[in-house]
């Protein structure tokens, strides 16, 4: 599992590791945030409504959920469960609140924490992305703050200072730069 504050660079190193590894399942989540531009249902994120969100939740069909700044995300149960019984490294993007609740379920899994090389530059990012208000990315720097502070509860942390370099580290703690995969995927 990967974790790390909100514009620290999850979504980018781990499509980096995507397009060099095609066979890595890459747990889609279910989010009751509306799409931002460029984004696809059933790609990027399942948005759902919030009573869809709760019949996941009621039905036990989430291995993980959260609220994140007044946004529910979750991952659905299936698909991984079903991927790391055939054997296939899987990778699940969440936050540290879904990171802790994949612990209970899977304590064998790779966990790594996605850090940014300084606060000023994670506050860079994020402004750059320009997909929150303002007051929405000062809640979501609220929250990183709690996230740095937690990152020692990970097997590794990876410094996300450079795309690639970021990419080959996750590479080679996964275990898919010796061709197999790694015994601990999720």
């Amino acid at each position: 599992m990967v974790a790390g504050p909100s514009g620290v660079g999850k979504g980018s190193v781990l499509a980096e590791v995507r397009q060099r590894f095609p066979e890595i399942v890459y747990s889609v989540s279910a989010t009751t945030r509306k799409p931002r531009p460029g984004e696809v249902d059933g790609v990027d994120y399942f948005f759902v409504d919030d009573s869809t969100f709760d019949q996941l939740i009621a039905t036990d069909s989430l291995l993980e959920w959260a609220e994140y700044t007044e946004t529910r995300y979750g991952t659905p149960r299936q698909a991984v469960e079903q991927a790391v019984g055939n054997g296939q490294t899987v990778y699940l993007e969440i936050d540290l609140a879904g990171a802790r609740q994949v612990r209970q379920s899977f304590p064998e899994a790779l966990q790594v924490f996605i850090a940014p090389p300084s606060w000023k530059e994670l506050r860079r990012r994020l402004r750059h992305r320009g997909a929150e208000t303002e007051e929405e990315m000062d809640s979501r720097l609220r929250v990183a703050r709690v996230e740095l502070a937690a990152a020692c509860e990970f097997d590794h942390v990876i410094i996300n200072d450079d795309l690639q370099r970021a990419a080959d580290e996750l590479v080679e703690l996964s275990g898919l730069a010796k061709g197999k995969s790694s015994e601990q995927s999720v």
